[in-house]
């Protein structure tokens, strides 16, 4: 089975770093992911573009926009991304500048745009994201917002409730947006959200963050795994969840075998392939 990892990451974020070694204990470098790739049969992934500026500042406001995938210098072959966007920069005097930068960077390779609710502290049908929404839809390109629970201390929940996401649903019909890692803990909130609006889809991209061992032992609290599932039934709808791994936080292997319980065999091919090829429709050109 060919399969898309929707979701991951390849930015130079030293708490990334930190769980690749400690955590996970995966090797978060151009030719760990590469070795990743080929040993699940993976033929694309999609990172999502973020940077800190200032080492462990994530998330950092001094980062100019568009936010890219900076570990290595060079991409790995198989990759594609989404850039991200850090909304105060879209404040104040550099604001048309930060847009022309997002902007470029549509016009040419990126293939979605990733907003950080929660991590930055706007809402995301504030104004100041209109310009992004614009851009969007000007390009017909997927917006990923990031929703739930945030990988940093200093994120407030209350921006990353998926709840905010229906505003934006209900607003611009002709986005497609993702809400990322299902909204967990929020997960029956996402699958409403799923359910109610054709133009929200969802990711289920670091539901875990560790390696087998850990990935085993979530696998066996049953309280978690009800958790999930009941959202993804309450869905129905296993044409508009896409996979994701969230890599480096997570072994990618065992995330997918994780994964593919979960998911009833017959959706297997939709839900790790061809829902991402329809929501990102660049990925195909």
């Amino acid at each position: 089975m060919k399969i898309i990892d929707a979701h991951l990451h390849f930015s130079k974020i030293e708490s990334f770093e930190k769980t690749a070694k400690d955590i996970s204990f995966v090797d978060y470098s151009a030719i760990g992911l590469t070795r990743e790739f080929e040993n699940n049969n993976i033929i694309a992934g999609i990172g999502m573009g973020v940077t800190e500026e200032i080492r462990g500042g994530f998330p950092d406001v001094s980062s100019s926009n568009p936010m890219a995938l900076d570990l290595e210098d060079k991409l790995p072959r198989k990759l594609a991304y989404c850039v991200g966007v850090n909304p105060v920069k879209l404040v104040g005097e550099s604001k048309e500048k930060e847009l022309l930068q997002i902007e470029e960077e549509l016009k040419n390779n990126a293939i979605g745009i990733k907003i950080y609710a929660g991590y930055y502290p706007f809402y995301v049908y504030d104004s100041v994201y209109d310009p992004i929404y614009a851009l969007a839809e000007k390009y017909d390109i997927p917006v990923v917002i990031h929703s739930g629970d945030t990988y940093s201390d200093r994120g407030l929940l209350k921006y990353s409730h998926p709840l905010t996401v229906d505003e934006l649903a209900v607003k611009y019909r002709n986005i497609k947006f993702v809400i990322a890692h299902l909204g967990d803990p929020w997960v029956m909130e996402t699958a409403e959200l799923v359910r109610k609006n054709s133009n929200v889809f969802t990711d289920i991209s670091g539901l875990i963050v560790g390696d087998k061992k850990e990935i085993e032992r979530m696998k066996s609290e049953k309280l978690f795994v009800e958790h999930i599932k009941r959202a993804l039934v309450y869905a129905d709808n296993n044409f508009k969840i896409l996979f994701g791994s969230d890599w480096p936080l997570v072994q990618i292997g065992p995330y997918i075998e994780f994964i593919k319980e979960l998911i009833p065999t017959e959706f297997h091919e939709h839900v790790f392939y061809r829902n991402a090829l329809r929501v990102f429709s660049k990925l195909q050109k």
